[in-house]
């Protein structure tokens, strides 16, 4: 299972998202630190769920971060958020 399949079902399983989309932003990044050859080393995700409501910005991105896991988030360089009620 790739990176992406990964935080898919993990963030699927933590937010229950209605709207959810993950990019693989790697091949922009070539020749850029932290890049690997295929990919999987930067990331945008845009998730929006009811279950952020109330929660400051910070609060959502230390809350995607923990569904992830420190296991995966140290797989990747770069993790962009996007992140909606």
């Amino acid at each position: 299972m790739g990176v992406g399949d990964e935080m898919r079902e993990k963030l699927t399983a933590a937010f229950a998202p209605e709207a959810l989309d993950i990019i693989d932003e790697s091949e922009q990044h070539r020749g850029h630190s932290g890049y690997q050859e295929g990919g999987e080393s930067h990331w945008r995700i845009t998730i929006s769920a009811p279950a952020f409501a109330g929660m400051t910005r910070l609060e959502r991105h230390r809350a995607v971060h923990a569904a992830l896991g420190p296991g995966l988030v140290g797989r990747i360089h770069a993790l962009a958020l996007n992140i909606s009620a």
